[in-house]
C-alpha cells in the first residue's frame, strides 16, 4: 500500500492510500477528527472515522488533477498510467487548487516564510510558455509539483510587482497564466472581454489582465483562493468545484455524460451554502450571463465553492468565454436550460422549465433575465471592455454575437 499525507494549509487532515487493487482510500486522521475546529475536506467527504473507498474518494482527488490532453502528456513525461490518479498526485500534488497539498509521509509542508521560488526572466518565461503544450505544468522538472484541473495549458506563478516566479515544491502561487492555444486564436482577448464585462455587470470575478510574453499572448488571472498576509507570506484558501462537492468524477462534468444538472447545483447551494439566498441568486446570474455571452462550456467544474472563516460560499466566477466565436465548437449546453438542445435555441419555455425544475420562482427568474440582459447590453458599450480585449477584431466579433443574443432574450 502506498500513502500520501493530505494537508489543509499546514495541517495534516488525513491519509490518501492506494490499495493493492489500485483503488484510492481516504481516511481522516483521528487527531483531526478530535479537533473542535475540524472541517471536512469536501462536502462529498464528511467528517467520519470510516474510510472513503474507491469512487467515494476519487471524485474529490481526481478533481484536483489536469484533464484530457494535459493529463495524457504529463503521464507520458512521468512514465505513469494516465488513469493512475494516485501516482499523478504523488508527483504533482504539492500546489493544487484551494488549500490542499499532498505530500509523501516523510515530507512536511513548507512554512510560509520558508517558501521557495524560482525567479524568471522574460526569456525564461517565454521558453516555459512555448514548452507548456509538450510539458504541461512543467511536469517532471526538478522541484516543480504543480496541479490544476482543466484541459487548457496553464502555469501557476507568483507575481509581486513586475516580477514573475515559479513556486517550487508546495509553495503557493498567486496567479495563473493561461497562454493562448494555437487551435483557438483570439481566446485571450475573448476571455478578457467576457471577464471584464462580467465584472462591470456586477458579477464576482477574479481580476484578469492580458500579458504579451514575446510572441505569446496570455491571460493572467489573479487567484481568488490565495491571500497575501500582512507579513508578505501567501496563504491558501480552501475551495472545491461543484463536481467535487457533489461527488462527480471530472470525466462526468458535462450533463450529457452523466454530470450535474442545474437543479442539482441549486439544490446543493440551498443545502450547503452559508447564505443560500445570495449564492443561488449569484449562481443564477452566472448561468444567465454565460447564456448571454454564448458560452456552451459552463459545466459543473467551472463553478466552485470557497471555504473561508467557517462559511461555505459561492466562489468568484471564472472561465467566462464566448464559445460561439468558434463555429466548430458544440452548442449543446454543458448544463441544459430546461432540456434545451442548443444555447442558440433557448426559448422562454426553456427558462420556465428551468424555474420549475430548480424550485425558482418564474417571476424572479424572468426579472433576473431582463435585468442581466439590459445591464450587459449597457456595459458592452463601455470603453473599458474594448480596451480589456486588446484586439479590435475579436471585440467586434464577440460583441456582435453577445449583442444579438441579448436582443433575442429581451
Amino acid at each position: 500500500m502506498r500513502r500520501l499525507t493530505v494537508y489543509l494549509n499546514l495541517e495534516p487532515v488525513g491519509m490518501l492510500d492506494q490499495n493493492d487493487d489500485g483503488l484510492l482510500e481516504f481516511s481522516y486522521d483521528p487527531s483531526w477528527l478530535a479537533r473542535n475546529d475540524a472541517v471536512p475536506l469536501s462536502r462529498s467527504l464528511p467528517l467520519r472515522e470510516q474510510p472513503f473507498l474507491g469512487k467515494l474518494a476519487r471524485a474529490f482527488f481526481a478533481g484536483i488533477l489536469p484533464e484530457e490532453g494535459p493529463r495524457q502528456q504529463i503521464a507520458k513525461i512521468l512514465g505513469i498510467s494516465e488513469r493512475n490518479d494516485f501516482a499523478m498526485l504523488e508527483r504533482i500534488g504539492g500546489e493544487c487548487a484551494g488549500a490542499v497539498s499532498l505530500l509523501p509521509e516523510a515530507e512536511s509542508p513548507s512554512a510560509p516564510m520558508t517558501a521557495s521560488y524560482r525567479e524568471l526572466s522574460e526569456q525564461e518565461l517565454a521558453d516555459i510558455i512555448a514548452e507548456l503544450p509538450r510539458r504541461p505544468l512543467l511536469a517532471g522538472q526538478d522541484g516543480i509539483r504543480l496541479s490544476l484541473a482543466g484541459a487548457q495549458d496553464k502555469l501557476p506563478v507568483v507575481m509581486r510587482g513586475r516580477g514573475i516566479a515559479l513556486p517550487v515544491g508546495d509553495t503557493p502561487s498567486t496567479h495563473i497564466i493561461k497562454p493562448e492555444p494555437a487551435r483557438f486564436p483570439g481566446l485571450v482577448a475573448n476571455e478578457a472581454l467576457c471577464m471584464t464585462l462580467a465584472r462591470r455587470v456586477g458579477l464576482n470575478v477574479p481580476q484578469v489582465t492580458v500579458l504579451a510574453v514575446h510572441a505569446h499572448r496570455c491571460l493572467v488571472v489573479q487567484r481568488y483562493d490565495r491571500v497575501i498576509l500582512p507579513d508578505g507570506s501567501i496563504a491558501r484558501v480552501h475551495q472545491e468545484d461543484f463536481c467535487q462537492a457533489m461527488g462527480f468524477p471530472p470525466e462526468h462534468k458535462y450533463q450529457q455524460e452523466g454530470g450535474p444538472l442545474l437543479r442539482d447545483c441549486i439544490a446543493m447551494l440551498r443545502e450547503w451554502s452559508s447564505v443560500p439566498v445570495l449564492d443561488i441568486r449569484d449562481f443564477t446570474d452566472g448561468v444567465i450571463f454565460n447564456i448571454l455571452i454564448g458560452n456552451a462550456d459552463a459545466h459543473a467544474k467551472n463553478y466552485s465553492l470557497l471555504y473561508r472563516n467557517g462559511e461555505h460560499r459561492l466562489a468568484p466566477l471564472y472561465d467566462l468565454v464566448c464559445t460561439l466565436a468558434w463555429p466548430e465548437l458544440s452548442t449543446v449546453p454543458a448544463m441544459k436550460i430546461g432540456k434545451s438542445a442548443s444555447i442558440e435555441s433557448i426559448t422562454q419555455d426553456h427558462w420556465k422549465k428551468m424555474a420549475e425544475e430548480t424550485g425558482l420562482g418564474w417571476p424572479m427568474l424572468r426579472d433576473r433575465l431582463k435585468f442581466m440582459a439590459q445591464k450587459t447590453l449597457h456595459e458592452l458599450d463601455d470603453p473599458e471592455v474594448r480596451q480589456a480585449a486588446g484586439d479590435d477584431a475579436v471585440f467586434e466579433d464577440v460583441s456582435r454575437i453577445i449583442r444579438e443574443r441579448i436582443l433575442s432574450v429581451l
